[in-house]
């Protein structure tokens, strides 16, 4: 296959989702038209959710698709570059740093890593069918719309225990389905859930199906070692048995945990000068669109401050492609 040269960028972004946007905006309003390398499936996570009723500014909620197509009309209209195609390669073993989507190849000076962690899924076509119709990954973003009504949440970790303790608090039950007989949290996890009296537990189970039409209305389960069914009603199911970060790519070019999450140090650096990290793909932790929309904004500065204090050692190119993306932000802004 032959890939061709496109072009050279100051700062190159990977993803799409908050984190990435929003560092689209701030690279942007510095005067750096950054160039997001968007990925087929634009917006993140937040495209697979329905009302986002803590995202600030929003009184009445929003819907999380139309939250990010609003993110990404405020990038482009900064003067960010959007295209929706996945990244296939980097190489940020020399500089300028060389990032492959397709055919094509583009360099940069500075690279944002944003491409966010999928949630893990059972695989249930009837699962897929519901989601955002109340199957959801996420307790805290979706919880609140089954106040008062019985839940199921599938996991055994400290994360799902976390969720559990979480929805307990809203819901009038949660009944937990682990397919072993006893947890995978940490005993002080296992203890506070345990200690919840609207919190169930079924063990040696797993959900084999998601039960309505148009909303969830229930689970059939199945019992691991009797091979007995049956069927739990519920207004809701949290599937909470992890995330996988979206960094395969990286392999061998960025520090990583033993998970695949990007090791970061001061929130955003990376082990490579120039390369940044910012979202769920560096956060293991508190995994919300705030969190991640945060850490865009300061891997965004991290990098306008990186690539300033590398001016004056730039070549004459890189030095004028600045120049005239500052000098064109100027005019745009008249």
């Amino acid at each position: 296959m032959l890939v061709s040269f496109k072009e050279h960028v100051p700062i190159l972004i990977l993803g799409s989702g908050p984190a990435g946007l929003t560092a689209s905006i701030y690279a942007a309003r510095a005067g750096y038209s950054p160039l997001v390398i968007g990925g087929f499936e634009f917006g993140g996570q937040l495209m697979l959710t329905t009302y986002v009723e803590n995202f600030p500014g929003f009184v009445q909620g929003i819907m999380g698709p139309e939250l990010m197509e609003n993110m990404r009309k405020q990038a482009e209209t900064s003067g960010a570059r959007i295209i929706d195609e996945n990244a296939t390669a980097v190489d940020f073993s020399q500089r300028p740093f060389k990032v492959h989507v397709g055919d094509d190849w583009y360099t940069s000076d500075a690279v944002i890593v944003a491409t966010g962690a999928s949630a893990r899924w059972l695989g249930l076509e009837s699962e897929k069918r519901l989601k955002g119709r109340g199957v959801s990954s996420c307790a805290v973003c979706d919880g609140a719309f089954f106040k008062g009504q019985d839940v199921v949440l599938v996991g055994g970790g400290d994360a799902a225990m976390e969720d559990a303790i979480y929805l307990s608090k809203i819901c009038r039950s949660v009944t937990v389905v682990h397919r072993r007989d006893k947890l995978r949290a940490s005993a002080i996890m296992q203890s506070r859930a345990f200690s919840r009296s609207n919190i169930k537990f079924v063990w040696d189970s797993v959900v084999t199906e998601v039960l309505g039409e148009k909303k969830v209305e229930g689970v059939k389960i199945h019992n691991l070692k009797t091979g007995e069914d049956n069927v739990l009603p519920c207004a809701a199911l949290f599937v909470a048995i992890g995330h996988v970060p979206n960094t395969e790519i990286f392999r061998g070019q960025l520090e990583m945990h033993e998970t695949g999450y990007l090791k970061v140090r001061d929130e955003t650096l990376t082990n490579v000068e120039g390369v940044f990290a910012a979202g769920d793909v560096a956060d293991h932790v508190y995994r919300q669109a705030i969190t991640a929309a945060g850490l865009g904004a300061r891997a965004a500065l991290d990098a306008v401050r990186y690539l300033e204090s590398k001016t004056t050692q730039s070549t004459p190119i890189q030095q004028a492609v600045i120049a005239e993306n500052k000098s064109n932000l100027s005019q745009s802004t008249q």
